[in-house]
């Protein structure tokens, strides 16, 4: 199983939200997605905490759309390779070798998102 690229993951992830929340009585998604975007603006923890501790929650939780979103999230405020490997050993050891194969795929975006930074 390979990562998805960037560019596919946010063209679907796009067009899914935008029926998902086009769609009739959806109060309570629209609030969740609402509260989810609102948490990773600067409070007492800068963004770019925020999204690492973000990519790390959704490593040990095995979600790889949540690790591709965060993997970007991290690359748009300026995560380095050496802070993500940093990141990616704490999400291996809190959540064990269930995460490796996650850590394979988020790697593998990584490589994605630096290979086409420029473009």
């Amino acid at each position: 199983m390979r990562a998805v690229k960037p560019n596919d993951f946010n063209t679907y992830r796009e067009a899914m939200n935008e029926k998902i929340l086009a769609a009739p009585n959806n109060k309570i998604i629209k609030r969740i997605f609402n509260v989810d975007t609102n948490a990773y603006h600067s409070g007492a923890l800068d963004e770019k905490s925020k999204e690492m501790l973000g990519l790390v929650a959704s490593m040990v939780l095995k979600c790889d759309d949540c690790i591709y979103y965060h993997l970007e999230g991290c690359y748009q405020k300026g995560v380095t390779t050496e802070e993500l490997m940093e990141i990616f050993g704490i999400a291996n050891l809190v959540g064990g070798t269930i995460v490796i194969p996650h850590t394979r795929r988020a790697m593998e975006f990584w490589e994605y998102l630096q290979e086409n930074k420029e473009k």
